[in-house]
Order: C-alpha cells, then structure tokens, then sequence
C-alpha cells in the first residue's frame, strides 16, 4: 500500500502566494529603483523566463522602462507552453491545452541582475500568475517555494547545486563536430579552448554565480562546471542563468553548446547532476548539517538518512521529472557513470544516489547527496520540488536507507542484485512515467494538474520519436535545451 507522510500537504495549495494590492505596489517600487539603476549601466531589456514541462527554457522580454509595470501587473502570456514539446508541437491535456485563456509573468526582483555575457541585456526568472493573482498550478517556481517552506514549518532547510555539463561542437555544422581533441579530463583541452573557457568563467562571475571549479569531462568537446550551493529557488534559477551564459559566450566564439542528455549516440551523455544537503534550523548555535556528525551511516543523523531513503525510494517516478526526455534514456545505462541502479552507495559513481562526506575537517559543512541519475533536460524548478517531497516524505515516514552498495551494481549477477534489494531504474521514459502517475506522494505533493500534464508531454515525445534511430533521437533533442 502506498503510504503519505503526516506531514505532507494536500493539494496544489499556492493560494497563499496570491499578489495583493500592496504587493503589487511594492514591486511596482522596487522596480522602478532597479529599472533607473539598470538604464545608467546601459541595459535595454530585461528577459523573463520561465522552464517549461519539456525543460526548455522560454522567455517574454520587456524594455527596462517597462519593468516597474511588469513587476505590479505582470506581463501576457499562453498557459498553452505548457505542452510544448521539445519540437515546439503542441499536446493537449485534461487541464493545459489549446489557444484559450492568458498567464501573467511577473519578474522575480530577487534574482534580477545584468547578463555579462549579453551586452545590454538582463535577466530576471518569473512567475506566472493568473488574472486574478493567484500562482498558476503549473508554475514550477512557485511549487519550489511552497516545497521549501513546507520544510521550513518543520524546522528544516536545504542546499542545493546543479553540476552543468556541455559538449561544445564547431561552429557551421549540422551534426556536432568537437571543438577539442584533447583527452579527457586532461590539460590539452584547456589550452585548446583557454579564451573561451576564460570567458565563461569571468561572465559567471560578472553576472553574480559563484563557480566552485571547471573541468574537462570524458565525452568529446564536453566540461562541467560546479557551482556555490545555496537555497533550491537560488540553485534552479541558477542552474538556467549558468547555462544561458555558458550559450551565449559559446556563440560568441563562434561554437555551439549542447546541454543534451545524449549529443552523440555513441557517446556518454551531458549529465546535471543534483547536489542536496539538509539542515537544521532550529538549534541554538545555528543551522547543522543533517547529513554529517550523527550517529547513522557515514555520519548522516537519523533525519539525514531519512530525508535520503524518502529519494531513494521514488527515483523511479522522479525520473519522469529527472530525466524526463526520451534521449535520457539512451544515457541512463549501465557502468556509464549515470547512475543506472536504484542504490545508494560512499562515493560510487555508479549508483543513483551518491554520499558525499567531503574532506576530513570540513564535513560538517560539506556532506552532501549527489543525484546522479538525473539530465539537464529537467526543469529545475520541478525537479527539485519533487526531490524535495520525496525527501519531506522520508523525513515524516522516518525512513532508513538500505545497505551501501561500493561495486558498480551490473558487476554483479542477477541474483547477487536481487539479493541485496538493487534495482534497475526505468530503461525507458514511458516506465517512468507509469511510475510517476502511480506515485501517490508525488502526485499529492505536486497536484493533479502537474501530474497530468507531464504524463501528456512525454507521452507526446514518446510517440513524437516512436521508432527513431539512437541517431535520430540524438540529433532531435541535440540543439533544444
């Protein structure tokens, strides 16, 4: 029997983010101060974007002295990009669907700040209200609000951080053509591509992200780049800002950057690796790290190991939001480092749920999960909204996590799999998706309208590349997020 936390909410419950007469007129205020501000720093417009259920990132762009109006009455948009799919068709589902009906978008101040690496431009996330002034159901920001603080009324926090990987490809071609020929991880493709790489980090920097390290990856052309931990709104608005800038300084040299989960078929994929650690608020000498100085496995606290089991538990209906493309599957395979099993192992590439203890002296701070099964083709926003349920579950359940797995789980047999409880995750996104709609919490967590309408997305890119070639479902997704 499927069984909900206490402490879970019914519902899609985001009436209490409702825009009010004197929220409007504060925003209004604020706006004007960052418009007039910008105007002297020589920014001309100001994108707004949100994610949608496909994970592509869609924006309305308004001139900065259309800001202050933005932000108190928002700006006109279709609830119908909803069910795009990554071709730009157009699903219809039981609750999104068709040309009827209109959103407002509404700039997030917080996070608005100048684009380094578009002259002139800035950039702000957005939430979608409809016109009354209530949270569209479907907006994946506000559902990442509401899930931090449903933790918050317990007491609880989280850290959070994308790992972005990229392929970078020359420019002029149709296919991808690496644009270095270095090994991998190795110094040469530094030096091949130094300016560019230069550039990138000095735009992160300029717009405000603070960049942990940047590295070559193993595919061919492909890096990765970590970023400073902070709240999950900050993390998913993040994770889109470093991948627009990583685009456009890409472009400026004349190259092409893919975030996809699969560019080459015969390749490993771009993974976007979800980093999460717990903590407490509520204690007399400030927030503790769940995940390091208890009593439990590797050092986790009781909630720690809790708040992992309930992730663990669900990985195969987070997938319908993790790694949500039918492309993501063509990565998701074993002894890739994709994280193929449903385990959870100390510093083991090859299973779903990583621990990480961090260096000795620093793991109070540093401990931390690293989702590995999960692709940049996800909304952020979703993403971690329904990894942060799964986890609030685990917490109110007081779950525990099974033993550690420290082998790459398809060295084993099947019996010795079966034996200590790993399973494989979903090979395919219509598995899934099943598993999604059959997940009670989730479904509880995020609502009906959610639920409903990412089984109608990915339904429609299944059929979309029903019986296309590894090849042909590399090349159509290759370009898109």
């Amino acid at each position: 029997m499927e069984q909900t936390s206490e402490t879970a909410t019914s519902g899609t419950g985001l009436d209490a983010y409702a825009l009010g007469g004197r929220e409007r007129t504060r925003l209004a205020a604020r706006a004007a101060v960052a418009a007039r501000r910008m105007a002297g720093e020589g920014i001309v417009g100001v994108a707004l974007t949100w994610v949608d259920v496909s994970g592509i990132t869609r924006t309305k762009t308004v001139p900065v002295e259309r800001l202050e109006h933005a932000a108190a009455w928002g700006v006109g948009m279709s609830p119908v990009f909803d069910v795009f799919l990554l071709d730009d068709s157009i699903v219809s589902g039981r609750h999104v669907g068709g040309p009827v009906g209109d959103l407002r978008l509404h700039p997030v101040l917080e996070r608005l700040a100048p684009m380094a690496a578009l002259p002139g431009w800035a950039h702000a996330p957005a939430l979608r209200y409809a016109q009354d002034g209530t949270p569209h159901p479907l907006d994946a920001r506000a559902l990442l609000r509401r899930e931090t603080d449903r933790l918050a009324a317990l007491g609880w926090s989280v850290k959070a951080a994308f790992e972005i990987e990229w392929a970078v490809s020359k420019g002029g071609a149709d296919g991808f053509v690496p644009a270095c020929r270095g090994p991998a991880y190795g110094m040469t493709r530094v030096t091949e591509l130094a300016g560019y790489l230069r550039d990138v980090l000095a735009a992160l920097k300029e717009t405000g992200v603070t960049v942990v390290q940047l590295h070559p990856e193993y595919a061919a052309g492909q890096y990765e780049v970590s970023v400073e931990p902070e709240d999950p709104l900050g993390a998913a608005d993040t994770a889109v800002i470093v991948r627009e800038t990583i685009r456009a300084v890409t472009m400026e040299h004349g190259m092409a950057a893919s975030f996809s989960p699969k560019v080459e078929a015969g390749s490993v994929g771009n993974g976007g690796h979800v980093h999460l650690s717990l903590w407490r608020e509520d204690t007399s000498d400030g927030p503790k790290n769940a995940m390091a100085g208890g009593s439990g496995p590797y050092g986790m606290t009781a909630a720690g190991e809790a708040f992992a089991a309930g992730i663990l538990g669900r990985l195969p209906a987070l997938l319908a939001v993790g790694a949500p493309a039918v492309a993501s599957y063509l990565r998701l395979v074993p002894s890739h480092w994709a994280g193929a099993f449903a385990c959870w192992g100390l510093e083991n590439r090859e299973a779903a749920l990583r621990f990480i203890t961090g260096a000795e002296g620093e793991r109070e701070t540093a401990a931390n999960l690293e989702v590995k099964c999960v692709d940049s083709a996800a909304n952020p926003y979703l993403l971690l909204a329904a990894l942060l349920a799964a986890g609030r579950n685990g917490l109110g359940m007081d779950l525990r996590l099974p033993e550690p797995v420290d082998v790459d789980p398809a060295g084993l047999s099947e019996q010795e799999r079966a034996a200590r409880g790993i399973a494989p995750l979903p090979s395919s996104l219509a598995e899934s998706v099943a598993a999604f709609e059959a997940d009670a919490v989730l479904r509880d967590a995020l609502g009906e309208a959610v639920v409903d309408t990412v089984a109608t997305v990915r339904r429609g890119e299944i059929a979309l590349l029903d019986g296309a070639t590894p090849e042909e479902i590399a090349a159509a997704t290759r370009w898109r997020h």
